[in-house]
């Protein structure tokens, strides 16, 4: 599957557009991490805690998504956005989604 944040695929043409996909997750604070976080926000540095936390939350929207593609039987996924948005104290939801579709039969 080709998976792409551009609404168009170099050499290749859109037979049909399936629809909106999407995938998502929310996650809330973990208190040890958030110790962890809080002390690292002391002395300076990238909060590992928390990048982790956001790429293992990525990663799991992102296969949703996928998911939700093959299920229609796509071949690609064109105009890829990731948001994020606060949805109570202490939690996040990280969204990703784009248009999934079948592509013109390649001739290349």
């Amino acid at each position: 599957m080709i998976l792409i944040t551009t609404n168009q695929i170099p050499g290749r043409e859109v037979k049909q557009i399936l629809g909106l996909v999407k995938g998502n997750t929310i996650r809330a604070k973990h208190i040890g991490k958030d110790i962890l976080a809080g002390l690292r926000n002391i002395i300076g540095g990238e909060v590992k805690e928390y990048t982790e936390a956001l790429n293992e939350a990525r990663e799991q929207a992102f296969s949703r998504m996928i998911k939700s593609a093959e299920e229609l039987g796509a071949d690609a996924v064109i105009g890829i956005r990731f948001t994020t948005s606060q949805v109570m104290a202490g939690a996040a939801e990280l969204l990703v989604y784009g248009t999934a579709v079948k592509l013109a039969s390649y001739n290349g």
